[in-house]
């Protein structure tokens, strides 16, 4: 049978193993040497309370029941590429975790027996910014969630689900004062007038209660007169931060600076997590923004991809073009950037294959053949039997 604290010892990078209840059942000497911990320091403790692992963009990783500890039980693996975790002395800690999950039949039944197994990389880049001080963090990209002063809150166990639905609603307008109708609409189109009023004293009062309770004690929903505000104050938005991000990569980049734009892009990236309010994919309310971040991403993307170019990181871009096309296999400049940066690693064979890749996928979802300029290329690498000088290639995004 297969041993879990067998191979936490005998693995080459930091590691640990927990069992059912999330609590740390095995930890070998490279975890100690990472994370700075002994074994007797952290065996029984819930794992959270050990890593306080969160995603670069700054929201918790790490919670009684994160998306970790759903995986794990559901013999699922859990794996972050970008986070950091806490040395014992205070300091985060970079890493890349991965996780062997047990499988059933390998599992003993005592409920102490560990179910996972879990593998911390040091991943050497240099430590991203920390978020700004804010009394509540609000996180719109891939699936919301909320976090109090670095402590994540369970929106899901929120009793009042509309009280969820009205904080997504103000935090797309952050500084805005909303009349208590337009949120009425919003909430309780099938409401009587003075229900809908009452209803939504109601849910003000929860919200304000569950921020209450997590320790904030400014005022995040503000009333006035007959509008409600999101106090901009007191909160930070990664939305806006994202933007902040991009927008200061495109102006690095117009001046030439290549490394600053690459740290700028890198960190909008690093902040996009998935798509704007991803689970509300049906609600109108949201779609126009939606569509006009996921554009803003791409553009990110592409600016990404010219910073590792101008620097002469080829197999960096060749990743990059490979990240948006999973986004949008029909984007055709990353097609053609994806082609020349093959092309000048020595892949003409798989820069030809690109192009017929982009062309059956062209075909299939849009039932048209590839731009002139994207078929220009793949008639100067055809034509360059694989010696096409790079500075012939016109695959570079943007032109």
């Amino acid at each position: 049978m297969i041993d879990a604290r067998h191979l936490v010892d005998y693995a080459s990078d930091a590691a640990f193993a927990v069992d059912g209840d999330m609590k740390v059942v095995a930890w070998n000497y490279g975890a100690r040497r990472l994370l700075g911990y002994t074994r007797r320091e952290v065996l029984g403790r819930h794992c959270s309370k050990v890593l306080q692992a969160t995603l670069l963009g700054g929201e918790p990783l790490c919670g009684p029941d994160c998306s970790g500890a759903q995986c794990f039980r559901n013999f699922r693996a859990f794996n972050a590429s970008a986070c950091r975790t806490r040395h014992k002395d205070g300091a985060w800690v970079s890493v890349n975790l991965s996780s062997v999950v047990m499988p059933k039949r390998a599992r003993p039944s005592p409920a102490r027996s560990a179910i996972a197994v879990v593998m911390l990389q040091a991943d050497g880049k240099e430590e991203t910014r920390s978020l700004p001080e804010a009394p509540l963090h609000i996180f719109t990209l891939g699936r919301f969630g909320l976090a109090a002063r670095g402590r994540r809150l369970v929106v899901e166990n929120w009793k009042r689900k509309q009280a969820l639905t009205l904080l997504k609603y103000l935090a797309a307008n952050p500084g805005r004062a909303i009349h208590r109708e337009i949120l009425i609409e919003h909430l309780w189109p099938e409401a009587e007038e003075s229900h809908g009023r009452e209803r939504l004293k109601v849910t003000v009062y929860f919200l304000r209660n569950q921020f209450r309770d997590a320790g904030i004690r400014e005022d995040v929903v503000v009333t006035a007169g007959k509008t409600y505000t999101l106090a901009r104050e007191a909160v930070w938005v990664d939305r806006e931060a994202f933007e902040d991000c991009v927008a200061k990569g495109f102006e690095r980049q117009r001046l030439g600076q290549w490394d600053q734009a690459l740290d700028e892009y890198e960190q909008a990236q690093h902040l996009y997590r998935g798509d704007y309010m991803e689970e509300d994919v049906y609600a109108d309310w949201c779609a126009e923004e939606r569509e006009r971040l996921r554009e803003i991403y791409l553009e990110a993307l592409a600016g990404i991809v010219d910073c590792h170019a101008e620097r002469g990181h080829f197999a960096e871009a060749v990743q990059v073009c490979r990240t948006a096309l999973v986004r949008d296999p029909c984007r055709e400049s990353f097609h053609r950037s994806l082609m020349e940066y093959l092309v000048r690693l020595g892949r003409t064979d798989w820069a030809i294959a690109q192009y017929q890749n982009c062309r059956r996928i062209l075909g299939r979802e849009l039932g048209v053949e590839p731009m002139p300029e994207t078929q220009r290329l793949y008639r100067q690498i055809i034509d360059g039997d694989g010696d096409t000088p790079a500075d012939g290639l016109t695959g570079r995004l943007g032109e």
